[in-house]
């Protein structure tokens, strides 16, 4: 299974932090759709439906059900439909706590719900856990950071996030914003 980023913003905070990472699923149709739909954003109900019936319609190995999970949670997560999404985070990372993805999904939930402290040691298990994305994970803790007034560490992550993907934009950017003063 491979990670993926999915472009959103995070509301009040942001437009530039990705809004998940989604998991490619090797099963049936359904969980396969489920995924399309979370990598192009689909939030319809029908998109939901697609994740919904691989649970109750395919035989999915364990990997893909928690694929499903972490993708479902993606979907409701861009549908503003926080506590559903949590439960699909949750349930993700009780199958499975050493895959990076739900981590780092919930972390974005987290910040996107103003729970920044939270997000901090979610962000720090998805970078634990070797995320696939680890500028994101940095990114986001470097958001989380700020947002709780650890702005040395903020500085220190959005510098990690720049040099691990130095052609996105946004980590640089904020970077900009930081003045560094010697005393």
């Amino acid at each position: 299974m491979k990670a993926l980023v999915l472009a959103v913003g995070v509301v009040g905070l942001t437009a530039a932090l990705p809004a998940s990472a989604g998991i490619m699923t090797i099963g049936g149709s359904y969980a396969e759709g489920c995924f399309k739909a979370a990598e192009q954003h689909s939030t319809t109900l029908e998109s939901l439906n697609t994740c919904d019936r691989a649970f109750t319609e395919e035989a999915l190995t364990r990997d893909d059900e928690l694929a499903t999970h972490v993708n479902r949670g993606i979907l409701l997560m861009l549908r503003d439909d926080y506590g559903r999404a949590h439960s699909d985070f949750s349930l993700a990372m009780a199958m499975n706590p050493n895959r990076s993805e739900p981590y780092m999904n919930m972390a974005i939930l987290k910040l996107r719900n103003g729970k920044s402290a939270e997000a901090v040691q979610l962000f720090s298990k998805a970078i634990e856990l070797r995320t696939e994305l680890p500028e994101v994970a940095y990114y986001g803790r470097a958001l989380a950071n700020e947002d709780v007034g650890n702005v040395k560490a903020a500085y220190a992550d959005l510098q990690r996030a720049t040099s691990l993907k130095p052609k996105w934009e946004a980590p640089a950017r904020d970077l900009a914003r930081y003045q560094v003063r010697r005393r």
